[in-house]
């Protein structure tokens, strides 16, 4: 009926998460607020680590990707759960070293990492840097040489699959502003290049072909063609690359029409390619490393809002206006995302009506969703917007100078704050 399973309905007819009445958490803790299930993104966290260690005997590691959502708190549970982090800034970085999380599991990304930011990562023994283009790779040798170290780097690979998803969120294809493409030989050329440079040390290779993506053959012709190039460095260099990150990717359910497939569906094809390779090729088979971000946070919290006003257009639509908008959820009017809204407080009732939800922004693109079914709503009713755990809070911002919304975590019926709801002063903060 839901799109997770820590999502039901009680005796009252409302909506639960984790087994709390969610409208008791907006009458507690007022809206928008963002309520996250953490049995739920634990469960997750642990299907993820059991796959891999039986898919790869225990040579692999499962990367939080840390860009879905990242908080202190976030970063302990991945710790907790023996994973590794996928941080992309270095105000990820410095959330996770806060954290306590070790600097030695961290593997930092980006397209245009700073120079302030490379030397923190490189002074912190950040584990690995993912490099993105030859500026980068002599940046990395030079600040690596001056402090004395070497610096654990992996190339990111556009390995030139469609991965049938929506155009910006595709990512494996060479037009594309991550990596270095294969088909032009720029990929072999920046091997070379990272083989020859001082106080580096390539230690593996990335992928990442898109994100929100159900179908597993894109998966396996992924691995094909890195454990292709992995041979073909072996074969013009004699460099024998021992670690391999394939990214992430894995869909969720947003609505009732995705059909996201299990975990080990993804993992075992995979796994068989990658083994199936390496014997063919007289290649180890590498430490693999995958970065589930969304699929471990996404589809396990839900937003709450109070519907103001309830605003009839006759013949063309009805608004339903929510407290909150594109400052808490940003994804529909970048990329029209698909959400599933029901009334908290009338979970229990059929959606019998058609409604635009808008957002409380001066902004006439402040919507997030259309045209979508919901139960009969009215001013003071509880809006809940589903599947919003990944890349609403991140996105987040203060247009309109509108505070941030709180972040809660319900664990075994009890709800505490992992990050304040911003004030007024908070928003004026940097300001002189």
């Amino acid at each position: 009926m839901f799109v997770s399973d820590c999502l039901n309905i009680n005796n009252e007819g409302h909506l639960t998460i984790g087994g709390v009445d969610t409208v008791e958490i907006a009458k507690e803790y007022g809206t928008p607020v963002i309520v996250y299930d953490e049995n739920a993104i634990r469960k997750n966290c642990r299907s993820f680590v059991d796959s891999i260690d039986e898919c790869y005997d225990g040579n692999g590691r499962v990367l939080y990707a840390n860009k879905a959502f990242s908080c202190l708190e976030m970063c302990r549970i991945a710790n907790d759960e023996k994973m590794g982090l996928d941080v992309v800034s270095g105000g990820e970085i410095y959330t996770a070293l806060k954290a306590g999380f070790p600097a030695e599991k961290l593997y930092f990304h980006g397209n245009n990492k700073s120079y302030a930011e490379l030397k923190y990562a490189l002074e912190n023994g950040i584990g690995r840097i993912i490099v993105d283009n030859p500026d980068e790779l002599q940046t990395i040798s030079e600040i690596a040489k001056e402090s004395g170290i070497t610096a654990n780097i992996y190339m990111r690979i556009k390995p030139g699959i469609d991965a049938h998803t929506h155009d910006f969120i595709k990512t494996g294809q060479i037009d594309c502003k991550f990596g270095f493409a294969l088909e032009t030989g720029e990929a072999m050329e920046c091997v070379r290049l990272a083989l020859a440079a001082e106080n580096v040390n390539l230690a593996g290779l990335h992928c990442h072909i898109g994100s929100q993506i159900f179908d597993i053959d894109p998966f396996v012709l992924a691995a094909e063609v890195m454990m292709n190039f992995i041979a073909d460095i072996k074969k013009e260099t004699g460099a024998v690359i021992t670690e391999l990150d394939l990214g992430g990717g894995f869909g969720i359910k947003y609505s009732e029409k995705d059909k996201p497939v299990s975990f080990g569906s993804y993992m075992k094809p995979v796994s068989a390619k990658i083994k199936e390779m390496a014997a063919e090729k007289d290649l180890p088979v590498p430490f693999v490393l995958i970065e589930p971000g969304r699929s471990i946070a996404g589809a396990e919290a839900v937003t709450l809002y109070t519907v103001g006003n309830v605003k009839k257009i006759p013949d063309v639509r009805t608004y339903v206006a929510i407290d909150g908008g594109m400052t808490d959820n940003p994804r529909y009017i970048l990329y029209q995302a698909e959400y599933t809204a029901l009334c908290a407080n009338k979970a229990d009732r059929p959606k019998d009506m058609q409604v635009t939800i808008a957002g409380k922004c001066c902004e006439s693109g402040d919507l997030i969703q259309e045209n979508t079914m919901i139960q009969t709503a009215q001013k003071g009713d509880i809006l809940a917007v589903l599947s919003t755990g990944a890349y609403n809070y991140s996105m987040s911002s203060n247009y309109n100078r509108v505070p941030r919304p709180a972040v809660l975590m319900v664990k075994d019926g009890n709800v505490r704050t992992i990050i304040k709801r911003e004030t007024y002063e908070d928003v004026i903060r940097n300001d002189l």
